[in-house]
């Protein structure tokens, strides 16, 4: 008899996690803290929901969404640099 791996056995590859969260009451999830790890997420980063009803939910920190779009959307030549607020060197907001 030969014994077939269910994909729920299998780890995660590495770079990869997945988990199963409950909605609380108040519509809140905790993120786990394997993807907390794994993306660097601490508390009081500030993260960024994309959902799209077709292709679901996906979660972001904030930085990593703004350094997409400053390279997607670069300046046209002869504009003037958009003004920034002081680098946290994360994003996140945190003082």
């Amino acid at each position: 008899m030969e014994y077939v791996v269910s994909p729920e056995e299998l780890p995660p590859a590495p770079g990869k996690f997945a988990a199963t969260v409950k909605v609380g009451e108040k519509g809140q999830i905790v993120i786990p803290k394997g993807a907390r790890d794994l993306f660097g997420i601490r508390p009081g980063d500030t993260l960024l929901l994309l959902a799209d009803v077709e292709q679901g939910i996906a979660i972001v920190r904030q930085d990593v969404f703004d350094r997409f779009v400053e390279q997607a959307m670069p300046p046209a030549a002869g504009a003037p640099p958009a003004s920034k607020e002081e680098d946290t060197g994360r994003g996140g907001g945190r003082s």
